[in-house]
């Protein structure tokens, strides 16, 4: 994992990423992270279209979900979503690179809110908010 923004500490965000094989199989690139934000990138192809000719809304929800599992995991605990909805705006199509930007809203006790904007180019094309819940570190 490397590029912009992404070096420094984060450990949890980072390990949790480099152990996600659902987003590396997609194709999901790091771009950013920093403390309650994260910013990745998916490149649309041909597997990702439904048969309407655009991109399936479950792959413009899986980048949105990795963005906020980042973000909300950028911090000195683990965490996972306990809530997450998203509102599609526009279609995107094969080739179409999806960026998605989380930032956190709000983090209070084991529980945060995260929200997560995916565009392509300067269009927005989907708006996510997710709600995340603290949980014990592994034994």
């Amino acid at each position: 994992m490397t590029g912009p923004g992404v070096a420094g500490d984060h450990p949890i965000a980072r390990t949790m990423f480099a152990e996600d094989e659902a987003s590396r199989a997609l194709g999901i690139e790091l771009l950013e992270l920093g403390p309650g934000f994260a910013r990745t990138s998916m490149r649309v192809t041909s597997q990702m279209v439904n048969g309407h000719g655009i991109t399936h809304g479950g792959y413009v929800f899986i980048v949105a979900d990795t963005t906020f599992a980042l973000a909300c995991n950028s911090h000195d605990d683990s965490a996972v979503a306990a809530r997450a909805d998203i509102r599609f705006l526009r279609p995107t199509r094969e080739g179409d690179l999806l960026v998605a930007t989380a930032r956190e809203q709000a983090r209070f006790g084991r529980n945060g809110i995260y929200d997560v904007t995916v565009t392509v180019g300067d269009k927005v094309v989907a708006e996510f908010r997710g709600d995340s819940r603290t949980i014990p570190a592994p034994a």
